[in-house]
């Protein structure tokens, strides 16, 4: 679901994983047509930095 929505409103995704200044930084890089790739690069990356970390949260407490 979030993959989904990473692709189609990168700027929400930020803010479902806790990271607002992002999400306001990817809305506006979203807001132009050509910033519209980078950004939804930006956050599936930013995804998968965010399931990794949970991972290791999991894995040490």
């Amino acid at each position: 679901m979030r993959f989904i929505l990473a692709l189609i409103f990168p700027w929400m995704l930020f803010f479902t994983i806790g990271r607002p200044f992002a999400g306001m930084a990817c809305l506006f890089l979203q807001i132009t047509v050509l910033g519209w790739i980078p950004a939804a690069i930006w956050a599936v990356y930013a995804l998968s930095q965010y399931k990794t970390d949970r991972k290791i949260r999991k894995a040490l407490g």
